[in-house]
């Protein structure tokens, strides 16, 4: 399920969304992931935004997939060379296709009750051994920023039990704070595990 004021505020965002830089911890986060990938491996982007890491991932010789629920963004990242296509993130329903999939700071924005679903979505679409990239912000409970966008919140040891629970292992994670498109302050934890 798609939360309408999110959409509604990416779509009117979209330029100023795609026109923010890496940060030097997501810029490594994303060396870091490719990096367990095998060369030329599969990987799907879930919730894609504009197309930036995975724009980066197709020019490293990756074989790209990618999602979002936002028309824009999968415009922007289609001009970037991406193949990407409009859908949620229920519309993810591979099985064993992919050699890693990369969530930045895209799965906050589904409500909590529905956490545990897509995480058993993306380990059936995973190949064994395949790595799991998650961006969350750190936090408790669900809520709206001031740009309306809902987001859900989650603390170290939840993660750790909840990826467990869905079958992943070798979880490793960093975390810090940054600013994002609302421009306040936050916490997140970036985190990598593996398909069992």
């Amino acid at each position: 399920m798609v939360d309408d004021k999110t959409l509604k505020t990416y779509t009117q965002k979209a330029a100023d969304y795609a026109a923010l830089e890496f940060s030097e911890s997501e810029r490594q986060a994303l060396t870091d992931f490719l990096s367990l990938i095998p060369k030329g491996g599969a990987i799907f982007d879930l919730g894609c935004g504009p197309g930036l890491h995975a724009a980066r991932m197709v020019a490293e010789g990756f074989a790209v997939s990618a999602i979002d629920a936002t028309p824009a963004f999968v415009k922007t990242a289609r001009e970037k060379g991406v193949n990407a296509r409009l859908g949620s993130f229920d519309d993810l329903a591979e099985t064993a296709a992919y050699d890693g999939i990369w969530a930045s700071f895209s799965l906050l924005h589904a409500p909590k009750a529905d956490f545990p679903r897509h995480l058993s979505a993306i380990h059936r679409a995973l190949r064994p051994s395949g790595t799991l990239y998650l961006g969350l912000k750190l936090g408790a409970g669900e809520r709206r920023d001031s740009l309306g966008r809902f987001y859900a919140y989650y603390e170290e040891p939840e993660l750790h039990d909840l990826l467990s629970q869905a079958g992943f292992s070798g979880i490793r994670s960093t975390s810090g704070e940054g600013s994002g498109l609302a421009g306040t302050i936050d916490r997140f934890i970036l985190l990598t595990a593996t398909r069992a």
